[in-house]
């Protein structure tokens, strides 16, 4: 909004908030909460102080004008999609996009928990992954076996696991074109990436996993209420159940499972850009 700070007042933002959302909501709410964050800022900061009117983002006026944030429904996979889903997928052409759609969907992991995990967070030989986690930081999980052999066949060309020469980064930022890909190549209706972590948890739900269990794998926090003795479980215990959820959905998929786990006796292996085997640290 090129005004000046004295002229965000309530009513100048309730009218840009109703413009705005009759043609785009989703990026107005969006835009609102960055305004709202900047207003407040402001209010805190000595030199820019009382220059906004008062009750300029919280007047009833612009609450009205907010578009209101709806859960999306029916972004998951069912469980009688899991076998299109998984073909579809594979059928990419490019294995670390691939084998990082299947690394969202068996972990709950969020988006960029994943875009950003390194090979030295992968533990090979004591099945663990070290992701990281925007309200702890970082944060222990299981690595199940077909994940782990899954993992254990990508090229390893820099530090980080999903790989990507496109971007400046070095690592995959944007996997939502891949996965509409997929999606369209097996006839399976839209769904988000984030919709991927969403299914971890309705999926492990046929199994009766004990909320906190699913709620620790993919980082959710669990009220009190909700699982009546929240505590925090030993890495043993969510492997037992994580090797579940991840059996019970390769299950679905029509997908035989790893014989054994891939637990190497020492140091874990994985493959260079030249399908040579080195030593993962």
């Amino acid at each position: 909004m090129n005004v000046p700070l004295s002229d965000l007042t309530s009513d100048r933002i309730a009218s840009w908030l109703a413009l705005e959302a009759e043609t785009r909501a989703t990026n107005a709410a969006q835009s609102f909460r960055i305004l709202r964050a900047f207003i407040r800022w402001a209010d805190d900061t000595p030199a820019y102080s009382g220059i906004i009117p008062p009750g300029a983002y919280s007047a009833r006026k612009v609450r009205d004008a907010t578009p209101k944030s709806e859960t999306k429904k029916d972004d998951s996979i069912q469980r009688e999609q899991l076998q299109l889903w998984f073909k579809g997928v594979k059928q990419l052409t490019n294995p670390i996009r691939a084998a990082y759609l299947q690394a969202l969907l068996l972990t709950g992991a969020r988006r960029t928990e994943l875009t950003e995990l390194l090979w030295d967070n992968v533990d090979f030989q004591w099945q663990t992954l070290y992701i990281g986690d925007k309200i702890e930081g970082m944060r222990t999980i299981p690595l199940p076996p077909y994940l782990s052999q899954l993992l254990a066949t990508l090229p390893r060309k820099n530090k980080w696991v999903f790989y990507s020469s496109r971007s400046e980064s070095g690592h995959i930022e944007e996997p939502k074109d891949a996965h509409a890909k997929a999606l369209t190549a097996v006839g399976l209706p839209h769904v988000t990436i984030h919709g991927l972590r969403r299914s971890f948890g309705t999926l492990a739900e046929w199994l009766d996993v004990p909320i906190g269990v699913v709620a620790q794998i993919n980082g959710h926090k669990p009220s009190a209420l909700a699982e009546k003795h929240y505590r925090r479980r030993p890495i043993d215990i969510l492997r037992m159940w994580h090797v579940r959820i991840e059996s019970w959905i390769l299950e679905q998929a029509k997908i035989d499972p790893p014989t054994q786990p891939n637990r190497p006796t020492n140091a874990a292996e994985v493959r260079d850009e030249n399908s040579t085997a080195v030593p993962c640290p």
